[in-house]
């Protein structure tokens, strides 16, 4: 007598064919939002004050730029796109733009092989007070720029013991020099001490990131005799870049928004020589700077602020359109 088999019939891979769970339907919005729920509370009152303090001021002052208006009472004087049309044609705001970009091109390079150079050298366990010297390095940070420029200002000034009366006194120069007057020299003063004001918020960063990499990895690298710059070269640099990548958008972001400095060191002068955007814009909406007195005019500098925001864009497109330009043809290079 012929047994039935009543097993499960076999499945193409050889084995029994059993029945598959049913698949668990997808949460919806509503359950994803009550499962994160206390997460949400604790961003809302960040996102409130974004609200209330970047979005909505960048989409009120939006209606502004079609109108020649003071600041005072209600605009009323409807202008249209004139105001676009004069900022295009102002040879000071392309010169602010220029300026801008010089400083952040200089600045951002500079600051981060100090910063990544500083972070190598604190992140090292065997170095003693190390919490010391990171303390010393970021304390420029939390020091106002108000204050740093006033200081700045008084050192450079050509009265009481001052950098020229030191530089006299060495007999390294035969006259006071005109720090803050020649355009050029006024123009790298801000550079430097823009260099050294926010070098703490990079040098933390790094700090951040060479803390993520594996002691391990050090370790092995080690006893594989891979000396100090191959191990650099082949280990740090390649684990620590996602989290470059990211301090160098940040850096550049931080870079054009360079004001306080300019501001109250050479206050955009001497002529227009270290005007950046965001003073341009400031002297638009609030009056003119020490070269030329103008009539304040919110609607102008609004425009200006627009068309500057638009650049921005443009540039950190290109920029993430670049970093990835460069990702794609390494890792086609080890493919």
């Amino acid at each position: 007598m012929q047994l039935l088999d009543t097993a499960a019939p076999s499945s193409p891979t050889g084995g029994p064919e059993a029945a598959l769970p049913a698949a668990a339907p997808k949460p919806s919005l509503w359950h994803r939002l009550r499962a994160g729920g206390w997460s949400y509370l604790y961003l809302a009152p960040l996102l409130i004050l974004l609200l209330t303090f970047v979005i909505y001021p960048i989409f009120g002052s939006l209606a502004y730029t079609f109108y020649h208006w003071n600041g005072i009472g209600s605009p009323g004087d409807f202008v249209g796109l004139d105001n676009f049309r004069q900022i295009v044609h102002d040879s000071i705001f392309w010169r602010a733009v220029g300026h801008t970009f010089v400083y952040a091109i200089v600045v951002v390079p500079v600051q981060l092989v100090i910063a990544l150079a500083l972070a190598l050298v604190l992140n090292n366990k065997s170095l003693r007070f190390s919490a010391f010297y990171r303390t010393l390095f970021f304390l420029p940070v939390v020091t106002s720029p108000a204050v740093v420029g006033v200081v700045v200002q008084l050192m450079l000034s050509n009265f009481g013991d001052t950098l020229n009366g030191w530089l006299l006194d060495a007999h390294l120069v035969d006259r006071p020099v005109d720090w803050l007057g020649n355009p050029k020299i006024a123009l790298g003063i801000i550079v430097v001490v823009g260099i050294w004001q926010t070098l703490g918020y990079n040098l933390v960063y790094f700090l951040a990131g060479l803390q993520t990499i594996p002691e391990e990895v050090y370790e092995a690298a080690k006893i594989d005799g891979a000396g100090r710059l191959r191990t650099f070269v082949n280990i740090t640099v390649p684990l620590l870049r996602p989290v470059g990548l990211m301090i160098v958008i940040l850096a550049f972001i931080g870079a054009f928004q360079v004001f306080d400095l300019v501001q109250v060191i050479t206050g955009g002068g001497p002529y227009f020589g270290t005007e950046v955007v965001n003073t341009y814009i400031y002297h638009l909406a609030f009056g003119g700077n020490q070269a030329q007195a103008t009539e304040p005019n919110v609607g102008l500098a609004s425009a200006a602020s627009f068309f500057y925001g638009l650049l921005l864009i443009v540039f950190a497109v290109l920029q993430v359109l670049i970093f990835r330009s460069i990702a794609k043809r390494r890792a086609a290079g080890r493919a």
